[in-house]
């Protein structure tokens, strides 16, 4: 298996969904049981190493054969959470959401037009079967969206710098009860005060999806791979959460010089990294 680096780096952040095992029916929930208890179960790393080895044959796999029975296993005050990869479904999914990232000339020979027409009837006759499907994971390339600040607090906040051996580590967990709450909240603000835009549409579409979850589960917000891309230097000095916060609060009283200036911190802090895209 080639390195990631050798390859190409995946520079994604995740939003993540772990639910507790009385979440899921039988026989999954037995299926997630005996599998939280292995003590060989991949990694962050791993899931990452399978979808860019999916890209390499000619032609390249658009989306797995096989739905992953994979997922991410925490314990969150005594009980077991998964967080099932879903690597299927979701690469179904991003295969119909707006392709501009690339130049139709280099998106054609990544991914020939044959195969995304194939794979775009495959999802829709699986959908037909299976209505009601959503995945625990979220994906967002050479970006944070803002909205997904507005589940978190600085709070919550934890960056490990990481070693030779260990990539670096900047995220967020937060109870699903306090991101449904924030995310109530920071509606409220923003209607009240700007009634539309993009940023109350990305945080309906995020609120509508949490609500699809047990209450007892946990939210987590993961730089990913943004870490390998960041200087050490700005992933310390990067509390997007805290500047959301402070933002909507500046909101909800009134205060639009406060708004703006917050709100001009994440401007120049998230331009800088869809610079960095473009010098890559």
């Amino acid at each position: 298996m080639p390195k990631v680096s050798s390859v190409v780096v995946p520079y994604a952040a995740y939003l993540r969904v772990y639910e507790p095992l009385g979440a899921f029916p039988e026989p999954e929930r037995a299926h997630w049981t005996r599998y939280a208890a292995r003590p060989d179960r991949p990694s962050y790393q791993d899931e990452l190493r399978r979808s860019l080895a999916d890209l390499l044959p000619t032609p390249p796999v658009v989306v797995p054969v096989h739905e992953s029975r994979d997922a991410f296993v925490l314990e969150v005050d005594g009980v077991t959470c998964v967080c099932p990869w879903r690597t299927r479904l979701r690469g179904w999914q991003a295969l119909g959401e707006p392709t501009g990232e690339l130049p139709p000339p280099v998106l054609d020979a990544v991914l020939p037009p044959l195969l995304r027409r194939q794979a775009a009837q495959d999802y829709e006759r699986w959908l037909a079967r299976n209505p009601d499907a959503r995945p625990w994971i979220r994906t967002a390339v050479w970006q944070v969206p803002l909205n997904w600040f507005v589940l978190v607090s600085d709070a919550e906040r934890r960056y490990d710098e990481g070693t030779a051996e260990v990539p670096p580590v900047l995220r967020y967990r937060t109870p699903m009860v306090q991101a449904r709450r924030r995310v109530a909240r920071g509606l409220r603000a923003l209607k009240d005060a700007v009634e539309e835009g993009p940023l109350i549409d990305g945080l309906l579409d995020v609120g509508r999806w949490l609500e699809e979850f047990h209450p007892r589960s946990l939210v987590e917000l993961d730089y990913g791979g943004l870490v390998h891309v960041l200087p050490a230097g700005e992933l310390v000095g990067d509390h997007s959460a805290a500047d959301v916060a402070a933002g909507i609060e500046a909101l909800r009283l009134g205060d639009g010089a406060a708004a703006g200036e917050a709100y001009g911190r994440l401007v120049e802090r998230w331009r800088a990294v869809r610079d960095r895209r473009s010098a890559n």
